[in-house]
């Protein structure tokens, strides 16, 4: 098992040695689940079992959810217990890439997904957990999913024109039941926006025109080409008219 700030410390190196390097963070813990994923010429393998996998991680997972919709408090006891049991020990998987990079998303959920500049990772992180400790009343579920991207030139892309971290943060809906977020859901917004961090656009956010005209550079070049393609609106919705207009 790795601790957070060891992950932290060492994430140039966690880089250079895997081509798709991600981590898993257990929020109310300093507990780090590391994820390497590159090409191999091993046999397909896995190391899955419906008991740890569905019995334990979905199905006892969702009841103990749902429980702690009425206590709190136990989101911090589940945190670190199922780490224990599912994410304590090495694994290795082998198969095809559309196998190994999805990820098992389990039951319904509420998602935030901000891009940051990567130099930015460590700040942001510490933020996150620092905000949870000062404030004991607001729980997060596990996991904070932390991954990497380079650069590239799309224009509303969150990596435009710069290599980024991706910190990614959920809360589960056991049974379809919400569970309160919104006071972890302004926290981490806004260390988001002070870093610099841009939404990922398939993710929840509270984001106008306004603000992403700050965090785009090219923002006002999209929304030309847009309204030159699009000159009557066809294409927008309730959700497009408040990020355009």
């Amino acid at each position: 098992p790795f601790l957070v700030f060891q992950v932290l410390d060492e994430l140039e190196e966690h880089l250079r040695r895997s081509q798709y390097f991600r981590f898993l963070w257990f929020p109310h813990s300093e507990n780090v689940r590391i994820i390497y994923q590159d090409p191999t010429s091993k046999p397909p393998c896995s190391s899955s079992s419906w008991f740890w996998d569905y019995a334990v991680g979905y199905y006892l997972l969702e009841f103990l959810l749902w429980i702690s919709s009425f206590i709190p408090s136990l989101v911090v006891w589940i945190n670190r217990v199922f780490f224990r049991l599912l994410f304590n020990s090495r694994m290795e998987n082998v198969a095809q890439s559309h196998r190994i990079f999805s990820y098992e998303c389990r039951f319904r959920q509420h998602v935030q997904d901000w891009a940051i500049p990567i130099e930015k990772t460590k700040e942001a992180l510490l933020e996150l957990k620092a905000a949870l400790e000062r404030n004991p009343g607001m729980v997060a579920h596990f996991p904070v999913e932390i991954r990497f991207s380079r650069r590239d030139e799309i224009l509303l892309s969150p990596c435009f024109r710069r290599d980024s971290c991706y910190i990614n943060i959920i809360m589960y809906r056991p049974y379809g039941k919400d569970v309160p977020r919104l006071r972890y859901w302004l926290a981490y917004e806004e260390i988001m926006k002070r870093l610099g961090g841009r939404p990922h656009w398939a993710k929840a956010h509270s984001c106008t025109r306004k603000d992403l005209e700050k965090m785009y550079p090219e923002f006002p070049k999209f929304c030309a080409i847009r309204e030159k393609l699009d000159p009557t609106g066809i294409f927008l919705n309730a959700y497009l008219e408040k990020v355009f207009f």
